[in-house]
């Protein structure tokens, strides 16, 4: 019996391991390309099943070697997004659809901000994400700019605001230097993002819209508040003069100021009474 049990813990987590690896495409059908679409949707759908409704799997995603098949495929994905990324820079025939690529690959990592916080591995994205911003924002900003990639940089914005969001409101624990450093690296693209979009207006099927800048801003200002006083006024200054130079009032990071104010001046009383305390005492004696 116990025998059987095990054949069958085996077999579950064959599977499981199969499905992701197939749903983060670190396997993928190569003599078949015009399946590894439908072979890959199919397996988020089984991973995600599986993660709710098989109890076997929730003890499975704790084991070392499961983990590290999410890790590779972590990487795996943030890789190809580089990649892909890259290729919008280079003029290719239209056939080949660069714009197509990292949308796709922007799904992909869109669904997995859906499924690792459930296996605990949201942190390994995190993580990841925070080390490639630069490398990301870099070649974002190099792009041609035309409705496609306008649309590539929209998504972009709502995969990060994930990232945003999983930091903001505590589903990661990072340190404070990185939680600074994704702040003041996406808080100027993503102002001028919405700047361009607003632009563009009806000319453009591109949107970001109500929902997503309340997202946006939700995540931001969370975020925001998780910050030392000092990196906090750091990331005010970027915002005002974004509002002084640019007239760009997006993300209205206002309420995480008035705290951040509020803060500082109780801050400074406590000191200052602090300061009247000891030196009382230092009369009296």
């Amino acid at each position: 019996m116990q025998e059987a049990a095990s054949d069958v813990s085996l077999d579950t987590k064959n599977v499981f391991s199969s499905a992701l690896r197939f749903a983060m495409s670190i396997d993928t059908l190569k003599n078949s390309p015009e399946l590894v679409d439908e072979l890959k949707t199919s397996a988020q759908e089984q991973v995600e099943f599986m993660l709710s409704e098989d109890e076997e799997v929730r003890l499975l995603i704790s084991e070392e070697d499961v983990k590290s098949v999410v890790r590779l495929g972590i990487s795996n994905v943030i890789s190809m997004l580089l990649d892909r990324l890259s290729s919008l820079l280079i003029c290719l025939p239209v056939p080949e659809c660069p714009e197509f690529g990292v949308l796709k690959t922007l799904y992909d990592i869109e669904w997995l901000c859906k499924v690792l916080p459930r296996m605990e591995l949201m942190k390994d994205l995190v993580f990841k994400w925070a080390d490639v911003s630069s490398e990301i924002l870099m070649i974002a900003q190099n792009c041609k700019l035309d409705s496609q990639i306008l649309g590539v940089k929209v998504k972009l914005v709502e995969v990060t605001g994930k990232i945003l969001e999983a930091v903001g409101y505590g589903i990661v624990i990072v340190p404070s230097k990185s939680r600074t450093c994704l702040l003041k690296i996406w808080l100027p693209f993503i102002r001028r993002l919405k700047t361009l979009v607003d632009a563009e207006g009806n000319k453009s099927e591109c949107r970001m819209d109500e929902d997503l800048c309340e997202f946006i801003e939700g995540s931001m200002v969370s975020l925001v508040l998780t910050l030392p006083s000092n990196d906090q006024a750091e990331v005010f200054g970027e915002w005002m003069r974004g509002i002084g130079l640019e007239g760009v009032k997006f993300p209205d990071l206002s309420e995480a100021f008035e705290v951040w104010c509020y803060r500082s001046k109780s801050a400074k009383r406590r000191l200052l009474e602090k300061c009247d305390r000891l030196a009382s005492e230092t009369l009296d004696l």
